[in-house]
């Protein structure tokens, strides 16, 4: 459970979790003008932000993909070419080919995979900085450290701290280090908080620079349609039927529509997305793999929100509620684009790298030529495979002629004539 500290993170990586957590913290203190501060309409906030910043990205990645329904069929004629072929000859030629495809298209063989790359370190700041708030956003790493300094100096060796620290998964942690310290308290469920004030009293003291309880302004903040949003699903489910007077039947609701709710919405994001992309026969590498991840991650994003914070069950649900409209709007959009004009532009953007390399420029294919030249392909591999059947017909023909010359066909005669004529023809060899 060590990925649920809220430290931040360092290294090359941490500089893009520092920027998202820059985009955060203005979001809080926006929200914070119009006096609301809440951790969970700031995430849904976070998201419609980082979304629009990431459509770019993804619009690229759509141009990609209707590319790759022109360049695919050719591909899967060059694979259909080489079926079969594994010696090393084959298999360079087949490369060759592929490759000598995508750069006719002024395309790249990883050239649909770049976006998806690009926005994979985005994605994984999106989680860190969701999951460590308070150590990205100072409005909210203020209410801990209000907390924190009614804290006595030997609060870390007190047993209850030490039980709470057990329970929250941080028994290890250094505690001298203050990041910890708020590690732990972002975590506490009001009970939790109960029992440190119970241990602490000073504690209950502690204010906001507008007078209010900082416990009160921290549970407030945490707060999100009546339940506390760093609570998982299952939090909720057993404090309920365990007798805990906090969870209403209400708050089991909402905890259980989260997690059913971000299946669902990732499940027909992917639908909507798979709508628009080059239909890939069954037999296509990957091809299965795929079916099965669009099927495999909306049932695992159901399961993992049960014992996430709902925090993270919010921002899956925003995030592919935002996702299904812009891919509706993606490929509305893509619906327009002329495929030769697309493809016009990949080339001439692919020529223009061509010439600052002293390479001759590739010429522009339609899309119609390209339909051309796979049925050609396709024509000229199956007048082969013709051909060659026809050759081994006659073949067979030809022997069974040879063998039952001069006796009756299927007689006893034949089949002695037969091997007689057998031996006597690889003699002669």
């Amino acid at each position: 459970m060590n990925f649920l500290i809220l430290t931040k993170v360092g290294g090359p990586f941490g500089v893009i979790v520092q920027m998202l957590g820059w985009i955060m913290e203005i979001l809080f203190g926006f929200t914070n003008l119009f006096g609301v501060m809440n951790i969970g309409l700031s995430i849904i906030l976070f998201t419609l932000v980082t979304k629009l910043i990431l459509f770019p990205l993804s619009l690229n990645q759509q141009k990609s993909s209707k590319l790759q329904s022109v360049i695919q069929p050719e591909i899967q004629a060059i694979q259909k070419k080489y079926k079969g072929k594994n010696d090393n000859d084959s298999m360079m030629k087949m490369n060759v080919e592929t490759r000598e495809v995508y750069e006719k298209y002024g395309a790249s063989m990883t050239g649909g995979c770049l976006p998806l790359l690009l926005q994979f370190p985005i994605m994984i700041g999106l989680y860190q900085v969701i999951y460590k708030i308070p150590a990205y956003v100072g409005q909210v790493r203020n209410y801990f450290d209000l907390v924190i300094e009614k804290l006595p100096a030997d609060f870390a060796a007190n047993e209850v701290f030490l039980e709470l620290a057990q329970n929250q998964y941080l028994a290890n942690a250094d505690f001298s280090n203050m990041d910890k310290v708020v590690d732990l308290l972002y975590k506490l469920t009001n009970a939790q908080w109960n029992q440190l004030v119970a241990e602490f009293p000073n504690i209950s003291t502690a204010v906001t620079s507008s007078g209010e309880n900082v416990i009160e302004a921290i549970n407030r903040m945490q707060r999100f349609l009546g339940i506390n949003v760093s609570y998982t699903p299952m939090n909720v489910i057993t404090g309920f039927f365990g007798g805990n007077t906090e969870f209403t039947i209400m708050a089991v609701v909402f905890a259980v529509l989260i997690p059913v709710a971000s299946g669902l919405s990732q499940w027909y994001s992917s639908k909507i997305m798979m709508a628009n992309q080059p239909k890939q026969p069954d037999d296509a590498p990957g091809s299965s793999m795929l079916k099965s991840m669009n099927v495999a991650m909306p049932i695992m994003s159901l399961v993992f929100c049960f014992t996430l914070p709902l925090v993270i069950g919010i921002y899956w649900v925003v995030s592919s509620l935002v996702q299904m409209v812009q891919q509706m709007v993606m490929n509305s959009y893509m619906s327009k684009v002329d495929i030769d004009d697309l493809i016009r532009q990949s080339v001439e953007k692919a020529n223009k790298k061509r010439a600052k390399k002293g390479l001759p420029p590739n010429k522009v294919t339609t899309a119609a030529q390209a339909m051309k030249r796979v049925q050609e392909m396709e024509a000229k591999e199956e007048a082969q495979k013709n051909a060659k059947a026809a050759k081994t017909k006659k073949m067979v023909e030809e022997s069974t002629a040879y063998y039952n010359q001069n006796a009756k066909p299927g007689s006893l005669a034949s089949k002695v004539n037969m091997v007689k004529m057998y031996n006597e023809k690889h003699e002669k060899h």
